[in-house]
């Protein structure tokens, strides 16, 4: 009797798992306009805390400035660009830097920072901190030493790699008529454009511009399409911000609804683990040429 008693409320509890999967379609978000777990593409992270961004910045100073630079992009040590480092751009609260400065990558020249977990969190933050200034204003930090000139790279085959690599999207003549007049500091010009912060006419895009929202398509069995902003996406939800200020969710089996995400940044974001120091300096002297 015990047995099929455990038996009845196992097959209870999985009907009501089964019955929350089905009634997700056609529900909103939790508050905030997002449901826990999935990653968006393209999506902002929540603003940091202050005061252990500060204790960050500190910390950063002391234990990695010699390494990796006052501006993140590499220092005497030879150590790597943060600015282009997947883990830096992609990490969320944590959960990518932290390893990697207790030790996870030793056996390829990345030596454990011997830091309290606390103090880890906090120059991971610091980090966050300074890939969304430069995101949203193209300003480097200020720490430390003055980094080195910026513009120490061939004009030539800045313009060259220019009309290879981003002359699809983007124009001397257009877009970026006069973009080293509109953004003369040179250091500022070259963490605008890897951080894929060029818009129309060429100004510096701003934080949640239309233009970096990520969209997305559902196409259901029936044909009926639903179109809005990606708010989430796994292998079992997709949920869709609609124009009206509400949200729709569709529970996904396999390649039903038809899913097709546009994100605008994915360019970019696929260029900056591409890119070698070479080709930043040399993009960076031909863009300054823009006036």
């Amino acid at each position: 009797m015990r047995e099929k008693g455990l038996a009845a409320a196992a097959l209870v509890a999985l009907a009501i798992a089964v019955a929350a999967r089905v009634t997700a379609q056609g529900t909103p978000p939790a508050a905030g306009g997002r449901r826990p777990g999935g990653f968006v593409p393209g999506q902002q992270r929540p603003p940091g805390d202050p005061t252990q961004i500060a204790r960050g910045k500190t910390l950063y100073g002391i234990h990695c400035t010699v390494c990796h630079g006052t501006d993140l992009r590499g220092g005497d040590r030879g150590g790597p660009n943060l600015l282009r480092s997947q883990a830096a751009l992609s990490d969320q609260n944590g959960e990518l830097i932290l390893p990697i400065i207790q030790g996870s990558r030793q056996n390829t020249g990345m030596p454990a920072i011997g830091v309290s977990p606390e103090d880890a969190m906090a120059m991971a933050a610091y980090v966050r901190s300074v890939m969304e200034t430069i995101g949203r204003q193209g300003m480097p930090p200020s720490i430390g030493l003055p980094a080195p000139s910026v513009l120490v790279g061939d004009a030539g085959a800045g313009q060259a790699y220019f009309a290879a690599k981003c002359g699809g999207c983007h124009s001397p003549t257009g877009d970026l008529r006069g973009i080293a007049t509109r953004i003369p500091d040179p250091k500022a010009l070259q963490n605008t454009w890897v951080a894929g912060g060029m818009r129309g006419r060429g100004a510096p895009m701003q934080q949640g511009s239309g233009a970096r929202t990520v969209t997305v398509v559902v196409t259901l069995p029936s044909g009926e399409s639903v179109e809005g902003r990606l708010v989430r996406i796994d292998d079992f939800l997709v949920t869709v911000g609609l124009a009206d200020g509400t949200a729709r969710s569709f529970r996904r089996d396999g390649g039903v609804p038809k899913v097709d995400v546009r994100d605008p940044m994915k360019t970019h974001r696929d260029l900056l683990a591409a890119y070698t120091d070479k080709d930043m300096h040399d993009v960076t002297a031909y863009l300054v040429t823009l006036k």
